[in-house]
């Protein structure tokens, strides 16, 4: 273990060189840059990206593209659940392929028939331009937008006009509606809002959106985004954050304690540490789950797959079985986490 890999000591083991073996360019690429903080131009980063669309789950998701870019059916590609257009959009980006024919005809597609385009957003002088799981806003949800802006940005989609409005537009949701998302909660009489503001604040929205918002360089953001950064960190904090005692009109999701890949509009723990050590997080109020994350290592320093969406065109693991990936994204927080290893709660 070198001073680059310190925060290692509180793994069992060395998993390293099993994520950096050849044999899964995708994960090889993410070790060698998130981990070991390798350059994007060094060799060893370049072919293990360079073989990520050689491999089979992925040649499975190219495989199932139509010509003009869709997978399903045409249309604006939310349904079905997981096989349509924008979940390959994002699965693709969390296995880190480049960018290349099949992504730029889906990222086209997507950006031509998934996303509103009607006048304003309410209230605002922002264009309506937010992805929508239908032709209109009642399904406009922070997570879909959230997961795909930072798919398109990891494409190279970030400085694209219609990207940029879209990424505004999520702003002024955030804003006008304070997080709250009508797919969570019910009214007195058991039935689902109509309106975004009638719903609960969503914590899996805000974990999407301020990923989104946190690919903007803190420099280069509008006031807008800035402020819907802030009030997503608002949200997301909590004395103690293993608990994610989110606002919910029922009891809290498991999904939150099942670490995962691919993730879709779900997160876990995994996620929402991450994101909230990249905006700056506080050692202390985020030891309890990095706690959590520790104690579900195995004896070599692995971690299993709990979780992975259902009805999807390829296979990422077995769960209960130790899986690189979700390995790989529970040392993320860990190196993002640090020198702060033996802070507050960890002693």
């Amino acid at each position: 273990m070198t001073s680059a890999t310190s925060w290692l000591r509180r793994v069992r083991g060395d998993p390293l060189d099993w994520l950096l073996k050849e044999d899964n360019p995708s994960v090889r690429y993410c070790a060698l840059v998130d981990l070991l903080e390798q350059p994007a131009d060094d060799p060893k980063v370049l072919a293990a990206q360079q073989g990520i669309p050689h491999m089979r789950l992925v040649q499975d998701i190219l495989g199932a593209q139509w010509p003009e870019g869709y997978w399903m059916h045409q249309g604006v590609g939310y349904s079905p659940k997981h096989k349509a257009t924008v979940w390959q959009i994002m699965f693709l980006a969390q296995l880190r392929i480049a960018r290349c024919g099949p992504i730029e005809r889906a990222v086209e597609y997507v950006l031509t028939n998934s996303r509103l385009r009607g006048g304003q957003v309410p209230g605002t002088d922002v264009a309506e331009s937010r992805f929508s799981a239908r032709r209109d806003a009642s399904a406009a949800v922070l997570c879909l937008n959230g997961n795909l802006l930072r798919s398109l940005s990891w494409f190279g989609y970030a400085s694209d006009p219609r990207v940029r409005a879209t990424r505004a537009a999520l702003a002024a949701q955030v804003g006008r509606d304070d997080l709250r998302c009508r797919f969570n909660g019910r009214t007195p009489a058991g039935r689902r809002p109509v309106l975004m503001r009638e719903g609960l604040p969503c914590a899996w929205g805000a974990v999407k959106a301020l990923d989104a918002l946190l690919t903007v360089p803190s420099g280069q953001r509008t006031a807008e985004e800035q402020s819907a950064i802030e009030s997503c960190l608002r949200l997301l904090r909590r004395p103690n954050l293993a608990r994610a005692d989110y606002p919910s009109s029922g009891e809290v999701s498991s999904l939150w304690h099942q670490f995962g890949f691919p993730l879709g509009f779900s997160s876990d723990l995994l996620e929402l540490s991450d994101v909230l050590l990249r905006a700056g997080g506080s050692a202390e109020w985020l030891a309890p789950a990095i706690e959590l994350l520790l104690a579900k290592q195995d004896a070599q320093g692995r971690w299993a797959l709990e979780y992975t969406p259902r009805s999807k065109w390829a296979s990422f693991g077995r769960r209960g079985q130790p899986n690189r990936w979700v390995t790989f994204r529970a040392l993320r927080v860990l190196r993002l986490w640090g020198g702060d290893a033996d802070g507050a709660g960890l002693r």
